[in-house]
């Protein structure tokens, strides 16, 4: 699906939460600090003659953070979902927003509106998934180089030994791929071990083979996010192809989180030209379960570990949204 066109939404409308304190973990309390402006970078893959274009969200502290991956949508962009960066990067992470020339916004750039739908189609290609898949490995690699390159913005920022992995919809797909999912004929071949954790939103079952083969051996951490009315023309996807992704995984820290009338773009920045108003409370839950995933998961947290797996997830939820762990 169209990664909608990100906007700097209110952050005060998002982040009503009650100041953390050391009795009572808060995934949405935001230091005072102000954050820098991020940065836009691109690297080069040389081996693949690839431009990989990614716009960097920096915490506030110069200490070396654990890093978060995140992997735009069909038609998107490195500038997607930066109200995840930048809550991310505020609670202490460096968010690494990737651009996948091919599937991105290039391909409806300049593309006449009764010509886009097609060129998007023909765009969520099992070529362009492959060229994702070895774009994530590819940016890892970088960051390694810049994280010991004496005067580079990244030098001595990054913690690289934290590494977790997010994306929307073709970035869930990207994810899956490199955390864990089998392919048919290829397994989990790309699996990077770097990766510690994964944020998946709007996840998939596979077109072909069993969800049981595609995820009966994810060992990682798994956090799906997805809405009752979370269905996508691209592909023909359905919320039935969204749900059978998480009675496939095996158990042991494995999350899913299926907001009430949420539809595709609520993950997103702003909300699709045919869409229904937002819930504005879909991104404050989106934010406080991720953050706590990542805290858990990333930084080893317990009170945060304790968080996801006690009650904290119904002080955001609404009645009808649905939250399981296993």
């Amino acid at each position: 699906m169209l990664a909608t066109t990100p906007r700097h939404l209110a952050t005060a409308l998002l982040l009503v939460a009650a100041p953390l304190t050391a009795q009572r973990y808060n995934p949405l309390a935001l230091p005072a600090a102000k954050l820098a402006p991020p940065i836009d970078l691109t690297m080069r893959d040389a081996a693949r003659q690839r431009d990989i274009p990614i716009r960097v969200f920096l915490p506030a502290t110069a200490a070396a953070a654990p890093v978060v991956l995140f992997s735009h949508g069909l038609g998107g962009s490195r500038e997607n979902a930066a109200y995840l960066g930048e809550h991310w990067a505020a609670r202490g992470y460096i968010v690494v927003a990737m651009q996948h020339i091919g599937s991105d916004e290039s391909v409806w750039k300049g593309v006449r509106q009764v010509q886009a739908i097609a060129a998007m189609k023909r765009a969520a290609s099992a070529e362009n998934l492959m060229l994702r898949l070895a774009d994530v490995p590819a940016v890892l690699d970088q960051l390694t180089r810049w994280q010991t390159t004496r005067g580079h913005p990244l030098a001595g920022r990054l913690d690289l030994t934290h590494v977790g992995m997010s994306g929307h919809s073709f970035g869930a797909v990207t994810t899956q791929g490199v955390s864990g999912q089998s392919m048919p004929g290829r397994g989990a071949q790309f699996t990077d071990a770097r990766i510690d954790a994964a944020l998946i939103l709007s996840p998939s079952a596979p077109r072909t083979g069993s969800a049981a083969q595609a995820f009966g051996k994810v060992a990682l951490p798994w956090l799906l996010m997805t809405g009752t009315e979370d269905t996508s023309p691209i592909g023909d996807i359905d919320v039935a192809d969204r749900l059978a992704v998480y009675p496939a995984l095996p158990t042991g820290s494995k999350y899913e989180l299926v907001l009430d009338g949420a539809q595709h773009s609520a993950f997103g920045d702003v909300q699709g030209v045919r869409t229904a108003k937002r819930n504005p409370n879909h991104h404050r839950v989106i934010l406080a379960l991720s953050t706590a995933f990542w805290d858990a998961y990333l930084k080893n947290d317990t009170a945060a570990r304790a968080w996801l797996d006690g009650d904290g997830p119904r002080t955001v939820l609404q009645a009808k949204d649905k939250w399981q762990r296993r």
